[in-house]
């Protein structure tokens, strides 16, 4: 793996942090004897976000795993909303899944190897990129669906399969610096991690790239398609007394809020500590510290949005709900009077197919 350089220590002591889009942790109390600033990890806070990580992991198996046997169970024609649902809740599954191996790591040290570092680390990229991406072709669906009102811009199903492989490609061609760069490494005093090695010059400035990337990409992109997708139908359910449509509108206000609450913090904290990096503001043990804290707390309410995605998009949902009670009346879990008696016949909207979004 060649010489690991004392810089390159020093630079993972003062600038290393979560990526947003690679999902790297913070790693805990690496120190170098020569450093200024001295990371004091506690031992019980790496057990607490361990374990958060390992929750998470379950719900978002059991949530996402019960959005795609609803979206895949019992419909022919799946509408380009299900589609993209289907694929978000395939995403999120896959994220889950590395999140015990990261929950070793912030507990331990990284014990996997380096060809588990990269693949772990170009999953959870990749299928974090397709998921926020999958969130902006949701909003600009529901765009065409309620302020165009018209079946023809959303009802095209043949082109939705091709648009879910582009965001697929484009996910994994985003994810090649990781695959690239990542290695399993021994530092001197946090035995083995996964850290990008990138190499001895323009570190920095490689790493400030690596970062603004996944941030423009991933976060600022999608993000202003969302706002403006769901600004302008949220003004358009406005003009209407319809409760259905407005019951629509408390639905699309839950997917922005959460996504807002979920990953804003985050990405002001990561645009601080870039601002640290490239010396924009002066970079003191003090900052350092606070900045370290407040990635390694919102990095897991980022995390924690994987989860959080089948109750916004799935169950608040009546349609859903009403599929969810047949597949188990199917099943014989429940009866059909079961059924009958909580599940309700599912509104209509502007597009003629509700989905289990709206």
């Amino acid at each position: 793996m060649g010489t690991f350089y004392a810089d390159e220590l020093l630079d993972i002591l003062y600038n290393y942090t979560s990526d947003y889009g690679n999902y790297s942790l913070v790693l805990p109390d690496i120190d170098v004897s020569s450093s200024p600033c001295r990371n004091e990890g506690s031992v019980a806070n790496k057990y607490l976000v361990a374990f958060i990580y390992c929750l998470v992991f379950l719900l978002s198996m059991v949530g996402n795993g019960l959005v795609v046997l609803v979206v895949t169970s019992g419909h022919i024609n799946r509408s380009v909303t299900d589609v993209y649902l289907l694929n978000l809740a395939v995403a999120d599954l896959l994220f889950a899944l590395s999140l015990p191996l990261w929950a070793v790591y912030w507990a331990h040290e990284w014990v996997f190897g380096t060809v588990m570092c990269k693949a772990i680390s170009v999953l959870q990229e990749s299928n974090f990129y397709s998921g926020i991406l999958l969130l902006a072709c949701i909003s600009v669906d529901r765009y065409l669906a309620i302020v165009y009102a018209t079946r023809a811009a959303t009802e095209k199903r043949h082109w939705v399969k091709f648009v879910c492989v582009g965001i697929w490609v484009f996910s994994v061609l985003l994810s090649l610096p990781v695959l690239l760069f990542r290695e399993a490494f021994v530092s001197d005093r946090n035995g083995t991690v996964c850290y990008e090695r990138i190499g001895n010059e323009n570190t920095t400035k490689w790493r400030v790239v690596l970062r603004v990337l996944p941030q423009t990409f991933g976060f600022a992109l999608p993000l202003l398609v969302m706002l403006f997708c769901y600004g302008v139908t949220v003004h358009t359910l406005l003009q209407t007394k319809n409760v259905q449509k407005q019951r629509a509108m408390k639905v699309i206000l839950a997917v922005v809020l959460v996504f807002l609450v979920c990953w804003l913090p985050y990405n002001i904290t990561l645009v601080s500590d870039t601002l640290m990096r490239t010396r924009a503001i002066t970079e003191t043990c003090e900052r350092r510290k606070h900045i370290d804290t407040a990635l390694s707390i919102t990095q897991v309410l980022g995390f924690a949005h994987s989860c959080i995605n089948p109750i916004i998009y799935a169950f608040i949902g009546q349609k859903f709900r009403n599929s969810f009670l047949k597949i188990l009346a199917q099943r014989g879990f429940i009866s059909k009077d079961a059924v009958a008696r909580y599940g309700r016949t599912s509104y209509t909207s502007t597009s003629g197919n509700t989905s289990t979004t709206l």
